[in-house]
């Protein structure tokens, strides 16, 4: 009787296999897809637009930095240049990321060295090597071009409310972590508008490393762009607050 028991156990067990299988395959395809499709969102005309990097300490803030926002779009991609001016080497800077469909990122970076030294320094970075502080901040160069959206493996893991929007939520996974850079990120994705309503990036080990709240969307010319964005490293307890005046033409 056990001997049946067991058997039939195992013959149920076997089934559902596939079920779980199938919907796991689902989960994936459907987060390639939308990965894909955030990642083929690009702006519609040049522009460029004013703006400022506050590094908070707690409550208190830290640095305040110049920013300027410049988007170039040509026929073949289009580039995103950060350019931060400041009273010291570390936060000025000049990244330029360049979004080529399907193709990863490619990150240049520009910061002026000391007066005994070169001119300047550059450094052309992809992956995880684009994994470091932009100008000093909490930002990474890989936030700034949503590196993760470029992994291959995506899925969603399920549809819920965040901050009174309907979201897919996308697990992004990283297939070669390296220490200190993201292993993981979860993004809760805007059903209507596809944008990016919240997200948070964990290392190898499961510890949350990052967290980012875009605060503030405007719609300007026809497309809804992100007026002030935070990100917040849960680890150092820093925060930046990245703000844009769109109202600057």
């Amino acid at each position: 009787m056990m001997l049946r028991m067991a058997s039939t156990i195992i013959c149920l067990l076997a089934a559902l296999v596939p079920v779980f299988g199938n919907e796991r395959s689902t989960a994936q395809i459907e987060g390639r897809v939308l990965a894909r499709q955030l990642r083929e969102m690009r702006p519609a005309e040049d522009s460029a637009h004013k703006g400022v990097l506050k590094i908070y300490d707690g409550r208190r803030v830290r640095a305040e930095i110049p920013v300027q926002l410049q988007t170039v779009v040509t026929a073949t991609n289009w580039q995103a240049i950060y350019t931060t001016t400041g009273t010291n080497h570390t936060n000025a800077a000049t990244l330029t990321v360049i979004c080529t469909d399907n193709q990863p990122n490619r990150y240049r970076l520009l910061k002026p060295v000391a007066a005994e030294g070169p001119t300047n320094q550059f450094a052309c970075l992809a992956g995880n090597a684009a994994m470091i502080p932009f100008a000093g901040s909490d930002f990474w160069l890989a936030d700034l071009g949503l590196e993760f959206l470029h992994w291959p493996e995506q899925q969603i893991l399920k549809k819920e409310l965040r901050r009174s929007q309907s979201c897919n939520v996308l697990e992004s996974i990283n297939p070669n972590p390296a220490p200190g850079t993201y292993a993981r990120v979860v993004s809760w994705i805007d059903i209507d508008t596809g944008g990016i309503v919240y997200a948070e990036a964990f290392d190898a080990n499961r510890r949350r490393m990052k967290e980012f709240l875009p605060k503030a969307v405007k719609k300007v010319a026809g497309q809804y762009q992100v007026q002030q964005m935070e990100m917040y490293d849960a680890q150092t307890r820093s925060r930046t607050v990245l703000e844009f005046d769109f109202d600057d033409r």
